[in-house]
């Protein structure tokens, strides 16, 4: 006798999107289906899932319509749906979306690539004194935001460009000086 899995959908079991206001009958969105997909794919490359299984489920994962349905493709693997600790349920039906479903948490910004921004952005108003800072600070921040997998990249750049903007604009000054003291003797 053979019994169909959760994952295929069959049988009265299955939950389905219409039945109750509960978090799996949330309407999945392309993030929630690519992360399942993720854990499908690392279900396959641990060999729990063979690769005929994996298209399949791969395939429903993309025609899914809600979370529910997501869950249950990925609820016998790994890093599917967990057992979650009680939870005071605001109304009968509510089930808690899986640490799996939610959305992944922001990094921190580095605060040097900030000091890089504020200081590349001051270089109109002081003139270009705060462009060497921008630099010193643009690449010890990147460097700190390679390795400890911080955000702000685009800040310590935005900081670098502009701080390396204010030193060559100070040296073509520089250069121009020179020229114009050296032609005048």
């Amino acid at each position: 006798m053979s019994y169909p899995t959760p994952w295929q959908g069959q049988g009265q079991g299955s939950p389905q999107p219409w039945q109750g206001q509960s978090g799996a009958s949330m309407l999945a969105a392309t993030a929630d289906r690519e992360r399942a997909v993720d854990v499908l794919r690392a279900g396959f490359a641990e060999g729990r899932l063979r690769e005929d299984e994996l298209e399949k489920r791969v395939a429903r994962a993309y025609g899914a319509r809600t979370v529910g349905e997501l869950m249950l493709l990925v609820a016998d693997l790994p890093q599917g749906p967990q057992a979650t600790a009680v939870v005071q349920a605001p109304h009968p039906g509510f089930r808690p979306v899986p640490p799996t479903f939610l959305p992944r948490p922001v990094p921190p910004t580095n605060g040097k690539a900030v000091g890089s921004l504020v200081c590349g952005l001051l270089i109109v108003p002081t003139l270009g004194l705060t462009g060497i800072p921008a630099v010193i600070l643009g690449h010890t921040a990147r460097a700190e935001i390679q390795r400890t997998d911080e955000g702000g990249d685009g800040l310590a750049l935005t900081g670098l460009v502009f701080g390396w903007l204010a030193v060559a604009g100070w040296a073509l000054i520089l250069l121009l000086m020179i020229v114009a003291a050296a032609s005048s003797t």
